[in-house]
């Protein structure tokens, strides 16, 4: 038996399109390990806008209800042509009630449970699911658990990466990010050193009323100042970019040169031994990444995605994780949201436009039943 109800879908032509909208869909009875989740809330990551909006020109889009058709530019169109002409669902995570599932024992033992999940299809009234990455949620509500995985696994993840890799000091931009707050707060309870980088005064005072120990202004004309004296400080070789276009990463492998040459005891012309990394895990800038010969040759930036981590970790460690971050839902795992909205109400052009700014602390709720 099936089961229909709204979805978003997001399409993309080849003669450069985008089409979001939302329509009746039919949803499978599960089988095996799934389970059939009817969805109650989930959140826009920036991770979702990759496909849901993308560059796209929404400001001077066609607007109907329901429905919206936006022109993508180029290079942008060109460099999605593997998605030219799929129908895709959106929605990476959210929370839900089971009401159906699959044979198979854990699919079983989930039945009528709220759960945390994340379908990659969460911007729907139904979802299917893996049973094995489900999280039941107990006595939390849907919106409290609907963040519980995307934003804490990350910045959870990134913590294991800085232990599996010899550190015990971090560098984050874009540091006053729900992910941003969250991740500091991880560092305060493991005792990892972090340095916090953010681009307004209000984001230092945010940070610092929540325990932050160096927090740095990338607006301030000492930016570079402050910044080394906190690498000086911390000794943090490790840095993890949501930023992506620029030179903010430049920037930073720039300052661990800087303070790693100045503590050598003799002049090298390749510069100081000391590795320094800077893991790009977004794109919250479009533009390219510009990296200046500056730093010697013991550097590395590369990309970093959470499934690829979780895989590398290995189960043991990511049943962990699952179980930290259920045990403080509310607490050092806490989402906070600016607005809610329903399937339709992501639609209009006040909600796109806003909500793909990506702004500091103004994320978006979907509750598709309204």
């Amino acid at each position: 038996m099936t089961t229909t109800g709204k979805q978003l879908f997001t399409t993309l032509t080849a003669d450069g399109k985008l089409t979001l909208e939302v329509a009746e869909a039919s949803f499978p009875e599960p089988t095996g390990n799934q389970v059939l989740l009817k969805m109650e809330a989930a959140p826009i990551n920036p991770s979702d806008l990759a496909i849901l909006t993308g560059a796209a020109d929404f400001e001077n889009a066609d607007y109907s209800p329901g429905k919206v058709v936006a022109d993508m530019p180029e290079p942008f169109l060109s460099g999605q042509k593997g998605r030219h002409g799929q129908r895709l669902p959106a929605g990476n995570e959210g929370a839900g009630t089971v009401v159906a599932t699959g044979d198979s024992d854990a699919a079983k033992a989930l039945m009528g449970q709220r759960v945390a999940c994340v379908p990659g299809t969460a911007f729907s009234q139904y979802a299917i699911a893996d049973a094995m990455m489900c999280l039941p949620l107990g006595d939390h509500s849907a919106e409290a658990g609907a963040s519980s995985f995307v934003n804490p696994m990350t910045s959870l993840g990134f913590v294991e990466t800085a232990k599996m890799e010899g550190h015990d000091a971090i560098v984050h931009l874009a540091a006053a990010s729900n992910l941003g707050q969250m991740l500091n707060r991880i560092c305060i309870e493991d005792g990892m050193k972090l340095v916090n980088i953010v681009r307004r005064k209000e984001h230092v005072d945010l940070l610092k009323s929540q325990g932050a120990q160096y927090v740095v202004n990338s607006s301030d004309d000492d930016f570079m100042d402050q910044l080394r004296s906190a690498i000086a400080e911390t000794g943090a070789y490790l840095g993890f970019d949501p930023i992506g276009g620029g030179k903010n990463t430049d920037h930073v492998l720039k300052a661990m040169e800087q303070v790693a040459s100045s503590q050598m005891k003799e002049f090298s012309r390749y510069g100081s031994n000391q590795d320094k990394k800077v893991y790009i895990y977004g794109r919250l800038d479009f533009s390219p990444t510009i990296l200046t010969p500056s730093y010697g040759l013991q550097w590395t930036v590369s990309g970093w995605l959470l499934t690829p981590f979780l895989q590398r970790a290995g189960m043991e460690t990511v049943v962990k994780m699952r179980q930290r971050v259920l045990a403080n839902l509310t607490t050092t795992f806490a989402s906070h949201y600016k607005s809610k909205v329903d399937l339709e109400g992501m639609l209009t052009k006040e909600a796109i436009c806003d909500y793909r700014q990506m702004k500091t602390g103004e994320k978006y709720l979907v509750t598709p039943w309204g």
